[in-house]
């Protein structure tokens, strides 16, 4: 992956066509939805499809406006994405809740993301002594999967293709295809000793929640 900017900003002919790509998105990666009619009702859809506007009016100096609108899709909907964010084509944001994404990160082409993602900062005490316009979120490539409260943090680059296993959290660069796990659960049975649950489970388990 090279340092160039994944997400694709839509031009005014294609935004239309963008948010159509989204609904239609949903419809395709959610088992439980069964017509566009009924996509239109995804919990996080209108965060996605508002974040495309305000996207728009930060990048043309309309801070304000696009703070209000992303603010809004917030208390609506429980994602916080903030205007300057890039978000690629056919995002799709499963289930919505809890869902944070920081002002410089940067998100590729069918990317998949649970709920509970955060694609943070390291902290105000370290980002404050990055030269101004230095990117402090993570870049996220193309059909990444980012499972259920997986945490990514700083200006680190999740490359094609990686996934990120539920409760993950990732503080360094992952490369191409790579499978990032979180340590699985402890099972204690009554009179038993701790065991790990069968690695079997834990490389075939999907990153995702249902």
């Amino acid at each position: 992956m090279t340092d160039r900017v994944y997400a694709q900003r839509p031009s005014e002919e294609r935004l239309l066509s963008t948010l159509r790509e989204d609904l239609r998105v949903v419809v395709e990666r959610d088992p439980s939805i069964r017509s566009r009619r009924e996509a239109l009702l995804h919990p996080a859809l209108p965060a996605l499809w508002t974040h495309r506007v305000a996207h728009r009016l930060h990048r043309r100096g309309h801070r304000m406006t696009a703070r209000l609108l992303a603010y809004g899709a917030r208390r609506a909907t429980g994602v916080e994405i903030h205007p300057g964010a890039e978000l690629g084509r056919r995002v799709f944001i499963d289930h919505g809740a809890a869902v944070v994404i920081g002002e410089t990160a940067q998100v590729g082409d069918d990317v998949t993301i649970y709920h509970q993602v955060t694609l943070g900062a390291v902290g105000w005490w370290s980002d404050v002594k990055r030269p101004e316009g230095e990117r402090r979120h993570p870049r996220v490539g193309n059909g990444v999967v980012l499972g259920t409260n997986a945490t990514v943090l700083g200006p680190v680059t999740i490359a094609d293709h990686a996934v990120i296993g539920a409760q993950a959290l990732v503080n360094k660069d992952v490369p191409a295809y790579a499978r990032v796990l979180a340590p699985t659960a402890v099972i204690r049975a009554k009179g038993h000793q701790p065991r790990l649950m069968e690695d079997l489970f834990a490389v075939t388990a999907s990153a995702g929640s249902w």
